[in-house]
């Protein structure tokens, strides 16, 4: 019986303005990206793991646990440019983006996202929310708003609180959006070719490429939550989280 071949990449770079070196932060005594690696490894849906990187640093770590990782170019503007050029030289189905700063991410979250895709063959992408408990990430800006219709597809992504409660006669439910996404892998490399949109610059999100040009974007519920490392603040957070959980 054909078997889909499903990659999971995980784009890592050393340069980061609010954060230097993050791939290779300490936690719990191994690197963080060695932690998203382990999570995404565990994945039932996943055929293989792969590190996509510019910096010989995050390479040579990266093989040092025995892991799986691959040299990019170092003029790639966004994680998308650095995952195409890796899909373009495999032979897989759908191709998962894993963010490198996510160490808490479930597994069972990556395989809830790939599952539409393979169970649909014409959906070209999807990815996942989470619904808001905390209301002040309602009117965070770092934290991306997702709202969808009632096949849980995407409308709109925003920084903005969506959708707008008009007439404060109840509470709508607020989703943010999960940064995990899968794609068909041919769709990939075309959607990497697409020039930026103007919502996309505007929101500077860039999954509102794909809308703006018409795809359709699957949006799956997760329970899992998961906390994104930005800041050195961020990775104290994970680190008690990880100590309370040993």
């Amino acid at each position: 019986m054909w078997k889909m071949k499903i990659t999971g990449i995980i784009p890592a770079r050393y340069s980061s303005t609010r954060f230097p070196g993050k791939p290779l932060a300490e936690l719990a005594g191994k690197p963080m990206i060695q932690h998203v690696y382990e999570r995404a490894a565990s994945a039932t849906t996943l055929s293989e793991v792969i590190v996509a990187t510019d910096d010989a640093r995050i390479m040579a770590a990266v093989e040092k646990f025995g892991g799986r990782a691959v040299m990019t170019s170092p003029e790639h503007p966004t994680g998308t440019d650095r995952l195409a050029e890796v899909a373009a030289n495999l032979d897989s189905d759908l191709i998962v983006n894993i963010q490198g700063d996510e160490p808490l991410l479930a597994s069972e979250a990556i395989d809830a996202a790939v599952q539409p895709l393979m169970a649909d063959p014409d959906l070209p992408m999807g990815t996942l929310k989470h619904r808001i408990e905390d209301p002040s990430e309602v009117t965070n800006p770092n934290v991306v708003k997702v709202v969808t219709d009632q096949k849980g597809l995407a409308l709109y992504f925003s920084r903005a609180p969506i959708p707008y409660n008009r007439d404060s006669d109840g509470s709508p439910v607020y989703y943010k959006h999960i940064g995990l996404y899968v794609y068909r892998r041919e769709f990939l490399l075309t959607f990497a070719r697409l020039a930026p949109t103007p919502l996309e610059t505007s929101e500077k999100l860039e999954q509102l490429r794909a809308l703006e040009n018409g795809y359709k974007i699957m949006v799956v519920e997760t329970t899992h939550q998961s906390i994104g490392v930005d800041t050195v603040e961020d990775l104290e957070r994970v680190r008690q989280i990880l100590a309370t959980a040993q």
